[in-house]
């Protein structure tokens, strides 16, 4: 299943996506898509639904993240060698960790804002992944059966703060509408296997990424269970998994930053696609 919610911020609804890829109101079944919709029976209810008996939404406006009750937003740094090489970093022993607050998750068409005075603003596309069940010191082997589904996340990082500002990466990943999401969560079961997805970005129409899942350091499997033993994992928490090479900052010998009037494009196979305008700081395009 494809699982999307559209509307204006504060008053979405919830929708799936059909075969025939029309947009179907699920608002008759359900108040909204919820981190109980995401677990096995939750998701069991939407699967023994009549889709065809769903009334069909012909313009669905403002696609909105693909669910409400996201309380973790856990990221993965440098998870991809030929990424980390353009960084000029080392390549990771273990799992790098750092964590985007909820405020930062937008939808994935949405504007994003350049903070206040940003000058080395960027892009990553990353397969997000969309826990389905607790999970707490899973194993491996046990870990994808955690999973509810796939989406895109769009890891937008302000260099300077994240790496010259001192302190974490988080203050360069956080800033408010640097976490676009959807356009769909798609289940498990529909993307088969999560290491074998491309995926690309670009911007103003020039390609910058173009990668595969397939050269991830650490796989989906392992990143849930090494997350897990560091905390408890719940349905609806986001663990966004790292970036293929093609970022900004790597771009030698002149790195490219992000600038009011860019237009950000991406997409993972099976996912979907976003597309995003940037816009210098405003406060109004945040909260409205």
């Amino acid at each position: 299943m494809k699982l999307m919610r559209y509307g204006a911020k504060g008053a979405e609804k919830p929708a799936l996506v059909d075969a025939q890829g029309q947009v179907r109101d699920l608002s008759r079944e359900l108040a909204d898509i919820t981190a109980a919709t995401l677990t096995v029976h939750g998701l069991q209810k939407l699967r023994n639904l009549n889709v065809q008996a769903l009334p069909v939404v012909a313009n669905p406006g403002r696609i909105a993240p693909p669910w409400a009750g996201c309380e973790k937003f856990v990221c993965i740094g440098l998870n991809y060698a030929d990424h980390a090489a353009e960084s000029g970093l080392p390549i990771p022993k273990e799992p790098i960790i750092f964590m985007k607050p909820i405020s930062a998750r937008v939808g994935p068409n949405d504007a994003v804002v350049l903070p206040q005075g940003s000058v080395k603003s960027d892009w990553e596309v990353e397969l997000g992944v969309v826990i389905g069940a607790k999970a707490r010191y899973v194993s491996e082997a046990d870990a994808l059966s955690h999973v509810a589904g796939y989406c895109v996340v769009n890891d937008v990082s302000e260099r300077e703060y994240q790496i010259e500002r001192g302190g974490t990466w988080d203050k360069g990943k956080g800033c408010d509408t640097f976490g676009p999401v959807g356009p769909w969560l798609v289940t498990a079961d529909e993307v088969g296997d999560p290491q074998n997805l491309g995926m690309w970005l670009d911007v103003n129409g020039h390609r910058y990424q173009n990668g595969s899942t397939t050269t991830m350091i650490f796989g989906v499997a392992q990143l849930v269970s090494y997350v897990s033993r560091f905390m408890t994992l719940y349905p609806g928490d986001l663990i966004t998994t790292g970036t293929p090479p093609g970022v900004g900052m790597g771009i030698k010998p002149n790195p490219v930053f992000l600038k009011p009037g860019d237009v950000m494009r991406l997409g993972i196979d099976k996912l979907g696609e976003q597309q995003q305008t940037v816009h210098a700081w405003n406060a109004d395009l945040i909260d409205g």
